[in-house]
């Protein structure tokens, strides 16, 4: 029997179902579709499942194929053709948009752990990756560039540049003790390449350099293998096999130093610099590589020994004497590395303001601002403390007092240079002060990202760090970055507009990206500090979707979503 021609049928043209299941359409059966089983399915005894398949045009054009019925013929084409291609249509009319520029920093992901566990913090292990970028054979080619200038030499770059400190004939080494044993060129890599990223003067030495090189003429081998630890702990972020060197050279003066601490005790050992510098580069290991409790760890110990020793003199009327250099630095590291970090997570201060000189104007070349700032700084954070506890008008009177009175020392505050032509330690001073005052209002005043204050303090605070990147300079940077990073507005993320072309400049943007340059130019754990930053913006912009505001009367906006995340971090 012949079949009916198109124009004999009745009825509507029977088509093929899009959403058919994946059995008829692999037996290519018409599927009636129904839900939640297919009729066919349903009398087979077959799974009824739809299978979602996703078709890229580029995939089909690469291999010669049309994409779905674009280009097909078909019985209602004109004069029986081929159709246009859409591709083909309006060619004239077409406008292309300019496609921004991505970089490896730029996306903020929130994962399953954002929402379940929002006041954990877990730092991958390839975080690093994501602010630090390596090249294949492991290592960094965006270190290739020196240092502050000339003053450090250019280690990464090329696998010959990584040689000349591998290979013992490239240079005389300061330490000819150390020619003979191994792992020698980590003292060396810990000169030329931590030393100067310490300090953001571009004219002085660091006192990490200065004052500790003179000691360890004399010095024991457990310093020298702290020392060489410190340098392949930092050397591994760039290159992972020293990691393991790092680790083994870390418990060896571990060993050696709890041995010294059973054979002399405590008392004995507060008297020898050599204990507390120990302790200084195994907390800077510590912080180098995860940034967790165990660098506090020694930063308790170093107080106690500190405490020890400062009895000790009083008890033998020695206060007025020349102090000597080592123990001098020491107690400002730990000092500082205390004030910094208990900012974030207003925790009770180790090292009180009898650490600081209250009037104390000069730059530190190694702090980055003057003792007289961070003296307000621990005072700042004392005060928090104690804000929830004002239970009488006098108590409320007086910390409203203090607190003034803290802004106006801030205000008013000039930080001398030793060297007035060192513009780069200048302004990173200036950085600090300018953080401070921010700090005061988040943490004693409650101010919140959207207080016109706060937006202000903000925009010039990353306007300057825009400057130092710019300038090549990323040292002394890390905690007046985070202040500001944290207390960004996210409903105006806009920060400033460049006045030459117009081009709009993004808060969240430039902290990544300073970040991203940090990395490679700090001895700080930059990773931790960019998981942290990013843990708050995350949770502003959480509470912002869901419309929850943060309830004042318990706690402000610092102690709401910076403080618990905070806990044990380094910005010094």
């Amino acid at each position: 029997m012949p079949r009916k021609k198109a124009a004999d049928r009745v009825g509507p043209v029977k088509t093929r179902s899009r959403s058919g299941c994946k059995e008829c359409r692999t037996s290519r059966v018409r599927c009636d579709t129904q839900k939640p089983v297919c009729s066919r399915c349903r009398e087979k005894g077959l799974p009824c499942s739809t299978q979602l398949v996703l078709k890229w045009e580029s995939e089909f054009a690469s291999r010669g194929l049309a994409f779905g019925r674009a280009g097909v013929w078909s019985k209602s084409s004109p004069a029986g053709g081929r159709t246009k291609s859409p591709d083909s249509l309006f060619l004239d009319d077409r406008e292309w948009c300019p496609l921004p520029m991505v970089e490896y920093w730029g996306f903020v992901n929130s994962g399953v752990s954002t929402f379940e566990r929002p006041d954990e913090v877990n730092v991958a292990c390839d975080e690093l990756n994501a602010v630090v970028l390596r090249g294949r054979d492991g290592v960094d080619f965006h270190s290739a560039r020196e240092m502050h200038g000339r003053r450090a030499i250019s280690l990464v770059g090329s696998t010959s540049g990584l040689q000349r400190l591998l290979d013992p004939m490239a240079s005389l080494s300061m330490f000819p003790q150390l020619a003979g044993r191994s792992q020698g060129h980590l003292f060396d890599y810990y000169l030329q390449q931590v030393c100067p990223r310490t300090t953001a003067s571009s004219n002085l030495s660091s006192p990490f350099a200065s004052v500790l090189l003179p000691f360890c003429l004399s010095a024991s081998p457990v310093l020298f293998k702290a020392i060489q630890a410190l340098g392949a702990c930092h050397w591994s972020r760039f290159d992972s096999t020293y990691s393991v060197v790092g680790l083994r050279l870390k418990s060896e003066a571990l060993r050696g130093l709890s041995a010294q601490l059973a054979r002399e005790g405590s008392l004995r050992c507060s008297a020898d610099p050599e204990v507390l510098a120990i302790m200084m580069m195994l907390c800077l290991y510590e912080i180098v590589d995860d940034c967790d409790q165990r660098w506090t760890v020694h930063l308790k110990g170093a107080k106690e020994l500190i405490r020890l020793r400062r009895q000790q003199q009083t008890a033998l009327s020695k206060t007025n004497g020349a102090q000597d250099p080592v123990f001098g630095f020491a107690e400002l590291f730990f000092a500082f590395q205390d004030v910094m970090g208990r900012t974030a997570c207003g925790e009770e201060v180790l090292f009180g303001s009898d650490y600081w000189h209250e009037h104390e104007r000069t730059i530190d070349l190694w702090m980055g601002c003057s003792p007289e700032l961070v003296s307000i700084l621990s005072s700042i954070t004392e005060l928090s403390r104690t804000r929830r506890q004002l239970a009488s008008y006098s108590a409320r009177s007086a910390f409203s007092h203090r607190a003034a009175s803290l802004g106006r020392q801030l205000e008013t505050l000039v930080q001398e240079l030793d060297n007035p032509e060192d513009t780069i330690l200048h302004s990173a001073a200036e950085l600090k002060r300018l953080a401070a005052v921010l700090y005061l209002h988040c943490a004693l005043y409650g101010a919140s990202p959207t207080a016109p204050f706060v937006t202000i303090y903000v925009r010039n605070i990353l306007r300057l760090v825009s400057d130092l990147l710019d300038s090549g300079s990323l040292v002394s940077m890390t905690w007046p970055l985070f202040v500001a990073a944290v207390e960004l507005n996210p409903l105006h993320d806009e920060v400033w507009s460049d006045s030459a072309d117009g081009t709009a400049v993004y808060g969240r943007p430039l902290v990544l990206r300073a970040l991203a340059a940090m990395a490679e130019s700090s001895v700080s754990n930059i990773a931790r500090t960019r998981a942290v930053i990013v843990k708050v913006w995350q949770a502003r912009d959480g509470d912002m979707l869901n419309r929850s505001p943060v309830d004042t009367s318990d706690c402000n906006d610092w102690e709401w979503y910076i403080a618990p995340v905070s806990s044990a971090m380094s910005l010094a």
